[in-house]
């Protein structure tokens, strides 16, 4: 067997989904936010009071808000996003501890459990890994071998390597253009990523991160899967689940505005 039935699962989900996005909301891609709301957005809350010589800053307002409360704008309302900024500006580079702080907020979501046992459950019911055997055992082991291929993964790519190479994880949503120029954006996002500095390069850390998550992946798998050509299955998996994330990550805006319209 070359793929893992959870992942190659995994996979299949957000394939559907965003399938199904592409075909529902291709006209409200297009639209841009409207003046009232991006009005409402740049105008500040009553409450808030700018800083002065006799009201100083908080401290709420000299730190970042990633460092202070991680936004968490959940994609369909489950899945955990720490790792997107909408209508980012002039945004603060993320420190390491931060990096590491927001990977494991999402990894480590409550709603991970179980999805990652949903998928050791039907991996087990199709006996898929058929070394791993059946009963608890069986079931134990294939949950934990999916839920270290998502944690590696996601550490990989969005804290480790990002740290020593000084690159930002966060999807800067671009929400200008029409549809298909902003699904182009969020596919370049696979190889063209932000610096801490706010500059553009080559996104090294998503292929050589998820390329060491592969290897690592092998190490613990069926010894019939610990071979070059499932590492390689894996790491293109990889890659093509994070291209999907990125054009859910752009266009949930846009559903959650036309969901709250409807609502």
């Amino acid at each position: 067997m070359i793929m893992r039935i959870p992942r190659a699962l995994d996979f299949a989900l957000h394939s559907m989904v965003i399938g199904a996005m592409l075909c529902a909301f291709p006209l409200l891609a297009q639209q841009n936010p409207s003046p009232d709301n991006a009005t409402s957005q740049a105008q500040p809350k009553p409450d808030e009071k700018s800083a002065t010589k006799d009201n100083p800053p908080s401290p709420e307002q000299k730190t970042p808000d990633a460092a202070q409360k991680p936004k968490n704008d959940r994609l369909f309302y489950v899945l955990p996003n720490y790792l997107t900024v909408e209508n980012a500006g002039k945004t603060q580079p993320l420190t390491t501890r931060q990096k590491f702080k927001l990977v494991a907020l999402g990894t480590f979501d409550p709603v991970e459990y179980p999805y990652v046992g949903m998928l050791a459950g039907i991996s087990q019911a199709e006996n898929s890994d058929p070394s791993y055997g059946q009963g608890f055992k069986g079931y134990a082991k294939r949950y934990g071998a999916g839920f270290a291929d998502t944690t590696v993964e996601n550490f990989m790519v969005g804290a480790a390597l990002p740290s020593l190479l000084h690159e930002d994880p966060r999807y800067f949503q671009s929400g200008k253009g029409g549809f298909w120029r902003r699904a182009g954006y969020a596919a370049l996002r696979m190889v063209i990523t932000r610096t801490d500095s706010g500059k553009s390069q080559f996104n090294y850390s998503e292929w050589a991160g998820s390329a060491v998550a592969a290897a690592i992946s092998t190490n613990y798998q069926p010894p019939q899967d610990r071979n070059a050509a499932n590492a390689a299955n894996v790491w293109v998996t990889q890659l093509w689940g994070d291209a999907l994330s990125f054009e859910i990550k752009e266009f949930w805006p846009d559903i959650k505005r036309k969901l709250h319209h409807k609502n």
